[in-house]
């Protein structure tokens, strides 16, 4: 393991990501997410923290004598059986083709393109669910409500993301918030009008606008996607707006 080096949300010493910043030294756990050790069983040695993601992580042990980090599901335990193969069961743990999993599995870590490693579905209690093929994909359901295809030779994990319970957690003390690296955040309406669009006006007042917006005046609000996107013809049904663009 190595020491995970501190940005604090800078780049070439300009803060280019706010609210970051005087966190505890922490170590990087490389986390095998393509599952690049096919066709091979391994055993759960131990299920660790990580802190650098929100979920737990399990050790795993191949035949081989190899070792090798990934994703914990929930319901994995020390000395499971684990597996990513092209024939592999469906049990939880298991990486597999999406082609090769059957409708209404639930999955996390799932690949866009094959054999580029995981890209989607890796918080805490996420999960994703196959809803079955369509012509030359496989259509699956993301935790945002969308749907999107998906090639069928791209590899996912079974089962859920653990540390579900992350999400009914409450507020943590402001010193722990330092220790994870989250400086202090203040409303954009607690601001003078100088350092925020949101700010000014006389007593306690709100937004003021059509629509919110960031620091630097960018709607925050509605379709901020970009318009020509590549992966737009991958989607077959767009996730559920916001609460303000409901109001629209």
């Amino acid at each position: 393991m190595t020491i995970l080096p501190k940005k604090s949300g800078r780049s070439k010493g300009t803060v280019t990501v706010r609210h970051q910043g005087g966190r505890q030294k922490r170590y990087l756990r490389h986390i095998d997410f393509a599952r690049s050790k096919r066709d091979v069983w391994g055993v759960v040695k131990t299920i660790e923290y990580d802190p650098n993601r929100n979920a737990d992580i399990a050790l795993v042990v191949y035949k081989d004598g190899d070792k090798r980090y990934i994703l914990a599901p929930e319901k994995l335990k020390k000395g499971n059986k684990v597996i990513a193969s092209d024939v592999a069961p469906l049990e939880v743990g298991n990486a597999l083709p999406l082609g090769k999993i059957p409708a209404g599995t639930s999955v996390h870590n799932i690949e866009i393109r094959p054999q580029k490693g995981g890209q989607m579905v890796k918080s805490a209690g996420a999960s994703a669910v196959v809803q079955g093929k369509e012509e030359n994909f496989v259509l699956v359901k993301l935790p945002s409500t969308e749907i999107r295809r998906f090639d069928p030779k791209c590899f996912a994990t079974i089962g859920e993301v653990s540390n579900a319970h992350l999400k009914s957690l409450k507020g943590s003390t402001a010193g722990r918030n330092r220790r994870l690296g989250i400086r202090p955040s203040v409303r954009g309406v607690a601001m003078h009008p100088g350092a925020h669009p949101h700010g000014g006006g006389e007593g306690r007042s709100g937004v003021g606008l059509k629509y919110p917006k960031t620091p630097y005046g960018k709607k925050a609000v509605g379709k901020t996607r970009a318009k020509r996107k590549y992966s737009d013809k991958l989607i077959v049904a767009r996730r559920k707006p916001g609460k303000h663009a409901k109001n629209k």
